[in-house]
């Protein structure tokens, strides 16, 4: 979207690459023109379309969620492209790689290539889609152009959908010869259908039937089991392997702190397995259960610990709406999946805003937590996944850039939510930062003052050749 002059955002404090300094960015149509520093007069007296006054303001580049279900096609009655994307950008969400198990499953190209149609009409922040591998399409996933998809998606547990893979031979195959990402669901199957059999005998019909069933079904060995499983076939055949939500301290172990240019195995957790624990399922029930579960504090705390030891690499969402109907059935009945695009940044700045710091502790605090949560909610993503020119603030990268407000209260009611489900976990937290504005490709899509905006200008997500 042209403008007839630059976008100025003045004295922000920029949190970009392990730095935080005071400076200004200044947009160009599409683009990054230049940053400078907040003393700098190169542009006095050149045409400013716009001038943004950020003092006192973090400027992040745009979240990266590689990890969506926005339920279209097929599921539309939980969510769409149009509803849970004005989400994600009220949330400070550029971009977002979207999951295949939708109706129809997205696992060939041309199905794939319906569902960037859709987003093009719709969507308010960038997209991009993964290719899901079942047991009969391993070949043509891998002969499909690896430029036009995020990543594989490999489901080595059932959960919302059916598109579980468990013919060996397939996997075989699919791990030797994958020349693109493979991002895993690790569950063992066997494991969680013989808890599941065992509960139900017990517990269905019952008052015993309740959402704190869930991690005794889907447990820590089904998950350690099936990730081990998963790392040593990737190590055998030094496969790209990205584990989906990590959700316990024993897989953990199973993870090195190598740079991220060193690993061919990476892991990703969700904001939801960071804030939540087994406690909550007391007062939440059905609304925390997700795939894999929410499990024991101990595991919560490991996970935090992990952020800090490079033992996980990116922060997505798996944002995974369902009806409020179909979450307040019995547990057995209820699906599996958690809201949350719209407070992922805010859940996980968080603890910086929300503690009685002195100064000295803050600021030593501050310039830990901020990079790191950059990094892993918006370079990582980036670099792992080969996405083009976006996930820095760089000069003649994408704009893509979130202003936050620190130190804010910000209460999460249902009339602020923007999901089509109309519900989150969350309602009745307060946090104490905000999202102030959100750019997409150089334009104000949101604004805490005005929501989002009618305009739209989002892009298909790039991807480099492998």
């Amino acid at each position: 979207m042209a403008n007839d002059g630059l976008i100025e955002i003045k004295n922000a404090t920029i949190v970009n690459e392990g730095r935080i300094y005071t400076g200004n960015v200044y947009i160009k149509d599409d683009v990054i023109f230049d940053i400078t520093d907040a003393n700098s007069t190169a542009y006095d007296g050149q045409s400013i379309f716009q001038s943004i006054d950020a003092t006192g303001m973090l400027l992040l580049p745009g979240v990266i969620d590689t990890h969506v279900h926005f339920r279209e096609p097929g599921l539309t009655e939980k969510a769409d492209i149009l509803t849970e994307s004005r989400a994600a950008v009220a949330g400070g969400v550029t971009s977002f790689v979207d999951m295949p198990n939708t109706k129809p499953q997205t696992t060939s190209l041309e199905l794939l290539e319906e569902k960037v149609r859709l987003a093009e009409a719709k969507s308010h922040a960038n997209y991009a889609f993964m290719l899901g591998a079942t047991n009969s399409n391993i070949d043509d996933i891998l002969n499909a152009d690896p430029t036009k998809y995020a990543a594989i998606k490999l489901f080595l547990g059932s959960s919302t959908g059916d598109m579980l893979v468990n013919n060996e031979a397939a996997l075989e195959k699919l791990f030797s010869q994958a020349k693109k990402l493979i991002v895993a669901h690790c569950e063992e199957e066997a494991i969680v259908q013989a808890n599941m059999h065992n509960y139900k005998l017990e517990c269905e019909g019952t008052e015993r039937e309740t959402a704190a069933l869930h991690p005794q079904i889907r447990t820590t060995e089904a998950c350690y089991v099936s990730t081990y499983k998963a790392i040593e076939r990737a190590r055998r055949y030094k496969t790209r392997l990205h584990i989906a939500h990590i959700s316990t301290a024993t897989e953990l172990d199973l993870l090195s702190n190598m740079p991220l240019e060193k690993k061919h195995v990476t892991a990703e957790v969700t904001p939801n397995h960071l804030w939540f624990d087994d406690r909550d399922y007391a007062d939440l029930g059905n609304l925390i259960k997700c795939n894999p579960s929410i499990k024991r504090n101990e595991d919560r705390l490991a996970l935090w610990a992990a952020l800090y030891d490079g033992l996980i690499d990116t922060i997505a969402t798996d944002h995974a709406p369902h009806t409020l109907e179909s979450k307040q059935r019995r547990y057995f009945e209820a699906p599996g999946g958690i809201p949350s695009i719209q407070h992922s940044l805010t859940m996980m700045l968080e603890p910086l805003f929300n503690n009685n710091y002195n100064e000295t502790e803050f600021a030593e605090f501050r310039d830990t937590w901020l990079p790191l949560i950059v990094k892993l909610m918006c370079h990582n993503p980036a670099s792992l996944f080969g996405i083009q020119e976006r996930g820095f603030i760089r000069k003649g990268y994408k704009a893509d850039l979130v202003l936050v407000r620190p130190n804010t209260e910000n209460k999460v009611t249902k009339e602020s939510l923007l999901y089509k489900c109309g519900w989150s976990p969350l309602e009745g937290q307060t946090f104490h930062s905000r999202v102030e504005m959100t750019f997409v490709n150089g334009s104000t899509v949101y604004t805490a003052t005005q929501g989002v905006s009618d305009n739209r200008n989002a892009e298909r997500l790039i991807f480099g050749k492998v």
